[in-house]
């Protein structure tokens, strides 16, 4: 993969928007209403989700994007991946592998004890379910506000904290 540069961003900026409303089409496309929890642009610049790009560094195009969305803050805390997505021309390349190293890196930093997500159940989101489970995340019961959907797969990964300082 060419050099890739993985950073805090807007997903207010025209071309991160851009990347993100193809997003919600496909979303819309693919599932009923109710079960589109896809976050528009506006929501994912709120103060509980930090928002990162990939870009190459030779150009500055936008490769590909993912945010962190805090649940529940504090030692034991648990974050939430929100709108991870490969732009048409990246895929295949390693970018959706490397943002969510860099969400979870994040959420390490952090002290969440897991990361949760919630993905389509539909073939179309197949290669996703399958990103993620190479990852090490697991299927487990809806999270959060989430309620039991046949069109939802919840998935979540058991972050290892260091134990407390002092405690050695």
């Amino acid at each position: 993969m060419a050099c890739v540069n993985i950073a805090v961003d807007s997903p207010t900026r025209a071309d991160v928007r851009a990347l993100l409303e193809e997003h919600l089409a496909e979303m819309h496309a693919t599932s009923p209403p109710e079960s589109v929890h896809a976050l528009d642009p506006v929501a994912l610049a709120g103060p509980a989700v930090t928002f990162l790009t990939a870009r190459s560094d030779e150009t500055g195009q936008l490769l590909g994007c993912g945010a962190l969305s805090e649940l529940d803050p504090g030692p034991d805390g648990h974050g939430e991946i929100k709108s991870m997505r490969t732009a048409r021309g990246a895929r295949g390349l390693g970018v959706a592998t490397r943002l969510l190293g860099e969400l979870m890196t994040l959420a390490a930093e952090r002290g969440y004890t897991r990361v949760s997500l919630e993905t389509g159940a539909e073939d179309f989101f197949a290669p996703a379910r399958r990103i993620y489970t190479r990852h090490g995340f697991v299927e487990c019961e809806p999270f959060a506000a989430y309620v039991p959907d046949p069109n939802s797969v919840f998935m979540t990964f058991a972050l290892s904290v260091p134990p407390p300082e002092g405690s050695r």
